[in-house]
């Protein structure tokens, strides 16, 4: 898989708010949980982590949505309520982005899948690892290698 061009930029659904990445995503994923599946109105959301220095909010102001929960804060544009990206405290140095707010999708394929034990069994999303639930804190080094060397 190639990688993505970047600097590139995400926006939402009304344009209102925009991200710009610079710095290359870390690992790409698919969450089957039913949070995401109620948030997106769909199966599961896609989204590419990048690392916090790399991620910028170039326009727009976004909120808080979702449970806001303090392990688990989603981001949402004020005006059209698009999900635009989460910060994890399990992943303090990194942000997930909404994979589909790039227009250019062609560098991106989930790499892993998480949350599989509420996936719809019509919902496939081709990743090369599948999780129950999360990947655990000692097989994320792992992981972040092997989607690193995919993109070399």
């Amino acid at each position: 898989m190639s990688g993505q061009a970047l600097p590139a930029t995400a926006e939402c659904r009304c344009g209102a708010t925009q991200i710009t990445v610079s710095a290359p995503a870390v690992l790409t994923a698919a969450c089957h949980c039913k949070g995401c599946q109620r948030m997106t109105a769909s199966a599961y959301s896609v989204s590419a982590m990048y690392p916090a220095p790399g991620f910028e909010v170039t326009k727009g102001t976004p909120v808080l949505g979702g449970l806001k929960d303090a392990d688990i804060q989603h981001y949402f544009c004020p005006e059209c309520m698009s999900w635009m990206f989460t910060r994890m405290s399990i992943f303090p140095d990194g942000v997930n982005v909404r994979a589909t707010l790039f227009d250019n999708l062609c560098w991106y394929a989930p790499f892993i899948e998480t949350q599989t034990r509420d996936k719809h069994p019509w919902a496939e999303a081709g990743a090369a690892h599948l999780f129950h639930e999360f990947p655990s804190a000692e097989q994320i080094p792992a992981l972040l290698a092997e989607f690193a060397e995919q993109l070399d």
